[in-house]
C-alpha cells in the first residue's frame, strides 16, 4: 500500500544524499603543486582558555526541520551569573581577602582579654584585700607603664616583625599576670602586686598589629582600608563591651582569680594564632639610616593631641555614668559605636579626611550633650539610656577617621608605632578624664559631672581645627 508523503516518518529525509553531505564517498584528486589535502573539520569547541572545561553534561536533543539536534543551552541562572562575581557588601570582600580570615580571629581572641583583666584584677585584689583603693591604683600604675613600654615593644615589631617579637611579648605579658594572681593568692607584700600587673605592659598592641596587616595588604585602595579601619574599631567597641562581662561572670561563678586566668590563656592562644599567618605579615624594611620618631611627623603632634582629648571623652563618660546609673548603662554607649563604625565603613568616604575628622568631632561634641540634657532634667533611665546609645554613634566614625590619619602621617615601615602612640595617647586621655569625671561627681553631681565629656569633645574640636589650620600655614 502507497504511503502518503504526509504518513511518512520524520527521519526519512536524513537518509537522503543532499542532506547527508557527510556520506558521500570522497573523490581522490591528486594534489597540485599549490594544492594541499584538506583536513576534516573539526568539531567547534565552546571553551575559552582562561576559564577551567566544565563539566560533561547531557545534551539536550531536540527536533528541528525534521533533523535530531542538538539544542542550544538555556540562559544561566541569576545564580550562575552571580557566581564568581565579587559581594556588594564591603565587609564580605574584606574578609575574602587571602589569610585575612585566619589572622582576623587570632586577632578576635587576643584582643579580647583586653577589656577582661584590669576588671578582673580590680575583682581580684578589691576581693583578697579588701581595698578597692588598692586595686585602683595596681591597674592604675599597669596603664601608666603600659604608657611608657607599649611604643618601644611597637617599635621592635617595626623593626624585627610581629611574630618575632608578639610571641616572646605576649609571654612575658602572661608571665606578669600569672605572677599577680600568685602574689594574691598567697597574700604577698602590696609591692609586689605594683611589680607583677607592670610586667603586663609588654602586651603587644595586637590592634595595631592587625590595621598594619589590613595597610599592607590594601596598600594604594583607600577604600578598602576605610572598611579595614572600621571594622578594626567595631572589634574593639565588641571586646571592650563583652570582656568586662566576661570576667565578672568568670569571676562570681567559678573563683576570684578565674578572670585573670581565662584571660590570660586567651591572650596568648589568640597571639599564636595571629603570628602563625606569615603570609599576611607585613615585610620588615630594612632601615640604612636613623629614622625619626613619628612624633617629629608633621602632623602627628596635633593628631595625638586629639586622640588625648577623645580618651578624656571615654574616661569621663565612664565615670560619671557608673555614678550616675550603674555600670550596665555603658553598654549601650559602646553598642552605638560599633553599629554606627560598622554603617560607617560601608559607606564611601570622602577624599578630605582632615574634613571628615572634624565634621565627625562636631558630632560627637553634639550629641554628648543630650546625656547632660538628660541628666539635668531629671529624666527616665530608658531616656538617659537612649541618650548614651545616641552619643556613642560618633565614637567610632571618628576613631575611624583619625586612625586613617595616622597611617598616612607615619612612614610604612614604622606604622604599628605610630598606631601604638595614637593608643597610647588615647589611654591617657582616658585616665584624665576618669580622673576630671569623678572629681565633678564628688564636687557637682553626677547630672554636672556629664559636661566632663561634651567639654573634651569640644576641645578635640577646637585641637584638631587649630592643628589642620598650623599644616596650612607650614606649607604656605
Amino acid at each position: 500500500m502507497p504511503i502518503s508523503p504526509a504518513a511518512r516518518p520524520e527521519a526519512a529525509p536524513a537518509a537522503r544524499p543532499e542532506t547527508a553531505p557527510a556520506a558521500r564517498p570522497a573523490v581522490p584528486t591528486p594534489p597540485g603543486p599549490r594544492t594541499r589535502p584538506v583536513a576534516a573539520p573539526r568539531p567547534a569547541r565552546h571553551t575559552r582558555p582562561d576559564r577551567a572545561p566544565a563539566p560533561p553534561v547531557t545534551p539536550l536533543l531536540a527536533v528541528s526541520g525534521g533533523q535530531l539536534v542538538a539544542a542550544p543551552r538555556s540562559a544561566p541562572t541569576s545564580a550562575g551569573r552571580r557566581r564568581g562575581r565579587p559581594s556588594s557588601n564591603p565587609y564580605l570582600r574584606l574578609l575574602a581577602t587571602p589569610g585575612a580570615r585566619a589572622f582576623t580571629a587570632g586577632n578576635l581572641i587576643a584582643r579580647l582579654p583586653m577589656g577582661m583583666l584590669s576588671v578582673s584584677a580590680v575583682i581580684m585584689i578589691a576581693g583578697s584585700r579588701g581595698s578597692y583603693a588598692l586595686a585602683g591604683a595596681v591597674t592604675a600604675t599597669g596603664l601608666a607603664a603600659t604608657a611608657v613600654v607599649a611604643p618601644f615593644t611597637a617599635r621592635l615589631v617595626d623593626r624585627f616583625g610581629q611574630a618575632r617579637v608578639a610571641v616572646p611579648a605576649t609571654a612575658l605579658a602572661v608571665l606578669g599576670s600569672l605572677a599577680l594572681v600568685l602574689c594574691v593568692h598567697h597574700d604577698a607584700p602590696a609591692w609586689t602586686l605594683f611589680a607583677a600587673y607592670a610586667a603586663t605592659a609588654t602586651t603587644p598592641n595586637t590592634g595595631g598589629m592587625s590595621r598594619a596587616r589590613w595597610a599592607h595588604l590594601h596598600r594604594g585602595d583607600p577604600a578598602a582600608l576605610h572598611t579595614a579601619n572600621s571594622f578594626e574599631q567595631a572589634a574593639d567597641e565588641l571586646c571592650f563591651m563583652l570582656g568586662p562581662v566576661l570576667a565578672a561572670a568568670l569571676c562570681g561563678a567559678l573563683f576570684p582569680e578565674a578572670g585573670t586566668l581565662v584571660g590570660a590563656v586567651l591572650l596568648m592562644t589568640g597571639v599564636l594564632i595571629f603570628a602563625a599567618q606569615r603570609a599576611t605579615e607585613p615585610p620588615v624594611t630594612p632601615r640604612t639610616r636613623t629614622v625619626a620618631s613619628p612624633l617629629r611627623t608633621p602632623g602627628m603632634p596635633a593628631l595625638l593631641a586629639v586622640f588625648l582629648a577623645t580618651g578624656a571623652v571615654f574616661g569621663a563618660m565612664e565615670v560619671v555614668s557608673i555614678a550616675h546609673a550603674g555600670g550596665a548603662i555603658l553598654a549601650l554607649q559602646a553598642a552605638g559605636s560599633c553599629a554606627a563604625g560598622l554603617l560607617y565603613g560601608s559607606l564611601r568616604p570622602a577624599r578630605n579626611a582632615r574634613l571628615r575628622l572634624l565634621l565627625c568631632l562636631a558630632a560627637m561634641t553634639a550629641l554628648m550633650s543630650l546625656p547632660l540634657l538628660a541628666a539635668a532634667a531629671s529624666a527616665a533611665l530608658p531616656v538617659l539610656a537612649l541618650c548614651l546609645l545616641l552619643a556613642g554613634a560618633a565614637t567610632a566614625p571618628t576613631m575611624v577617621t583619625g586612625m586613617t590619619l595616622v597611617q598616612r602621617a607615619t612612614r610604612p615601615e614604622q606604622l604599628n608605632e605610630g598606631m601604638t602612640l595614637a593608643v597610647t595617647a588615647l589611654l591617657g586621655g582616658v585616665a584624665a578624664g576618669a580622673a576630671a569625671g569623678g572629681w565633678l561627681v564628688e564636687h557637682a553631681g553626677t547630672a554636672s559631672g556629664y559636661a566632663a565629656p561634651m567639654s573634651a569633645a569640644a576641645l578635640a574640636l577646637v585641637v584638631a581645627a587649630a592643628g589642620g589650620g598650623y599644616d596650612r600655614w607650614r606649607r604656605a
